[in-house]
């Protein structure tokens, strides 16, 4: 989740890493601007929500805009109507563009609602997940968001559908690594009516995501399996509990693996002191208190870069590569 942050949020201009990240969620500092890791941070917010969310309301207009709302609230973007549908033209295209110079200008604001209305539709008749963004992004209801908000119903729409019993399988690293090629065929779809080739190069996406999420969640149970090795085998009480924290977030301190498990702070102390003489974890700092302690192997496994996209044999008409 955390990882689909990031690399959705990059998309959209922010630099924060996926270290970044979890350093700041496990309470530790960045020299990374604030502004960027609030805005990934609201993006986990709103994926949390959104997936909490389909057990009372399905995938509506009114969820799209709770959406936004998460996403958009206290950060660069919190005055573009937050959970609101725009009521002013907007357009895509180079930065500082005016709108006689935009690549693609998306439907006025008085007919929106008539765009929107057949998109509701479209969530509800079991639509391919690719169609469903592929439209909304052609839409652009929001003034800002649109792109990271599209990439949310990718997961949420995986998951409505029982396709994935969890959000398992994220997009985003393959929209990242192939960046101008996901303006070009979602520009195509609207400018050429290319459906074809966005639905191949969508679906090349899933099962080079799918074979990435398959090989990263296998070198994760390696690297756990040497490490309770590492530690003496099944009998390792606390320890074994913290190592699977540090298998979901790389980062912690010792107050918030006791706050998460449960126990005292000096039991949590031991148990992360013994994962240090391991040589599993090591302080990311100097400090004393509220020390960060990294599992770097595991950031490692998390950080790397998804394999290399599949290539795309087909060539663009003219009229799409101007993105």
């Amino acid at each position: 989740m955390h990882r689909e942050a990031v690399l959705s949020s990059r998309i959209d201009g922010t630099r924060t890493t996926l270290g970044e990240l979890f350093v700041a969620t496990a309470g530790g500092t960045s020299a990374r601007a604030s502004a960027d890791l609030e805005e990934v941070a609201n993006y986990v917010t709103a994926l949390e929500h959104g997936l909490e969310r389909l057990s009372s309301l399905p995938l509506s207009l009114r969820h799209i805009r709770e959406l936004h709302e998460c996403l958009m609230r206290g950060v660069r973007g919190d005055t573009a109507l937050p959970g609101e549908f725009r009521r002013s033209q907007n357009w895509i295209g180079p930065p500082g563009c005016s709108l006689g110079e935009a690549t693609y200008v998306p439907p006025p604001p008085a007919e929106l609602m008539a765009c929107l209305d057949p998109l509701e539709r479209f969530l509800h008749d079991d639509s391919l997940p690719p169609l469903v963004h592929a439209q909304f992004e052609a839409i652009h209801p929001f003034l800002d968001g649109n792109g990271r908000v599209g990439r949310l119903l990718v997961t949420l729409l995986l998951v409505e559908r029982a396709v994935l019993p969890s959000p398992l399988l994220y997009l985003s690293a393959y929209f990242e690594a192939t960046r101008e090629l996901y303006y070009e065929h979602l520009l195509a779809v609207t400018r050429d009516g290319a459906w074809d080739r966005w639905l191949r190069y969508f679906l090349r996406g899933v099962k080079a995501q799918a074979e990435d999420a398959v090989e990263r969640m296998e070198q994760i149970d390696g690297l756990l399996e040497n490490w309770r090795d590492e530690l003496g085998g099944a009998h390792l009480g606390r320890p074994k509990e913290v190592l699977r924290l540090f298998a979901e977030n790389p980062f912690w301190t010792v107050r918030g693996v006791a706050r998460e498990l449960g126990v005292a702070y000096t039991t949590a102390q031991r148990a992360v002191e013994r994962l240090q003489v391991a040589g599993i974890v090591s302080p990311v700092c100097s400090a004393k208190r509220n020390r960060v302690y990294c599992a770097r192997d595991m950031l490692a496994v998390l950080e790397a870069p998804c394999a290399a996209a599949p290539s795309l044999p087909e060539t663009l008409p003219p009229s799409a590569r101007t993105m």
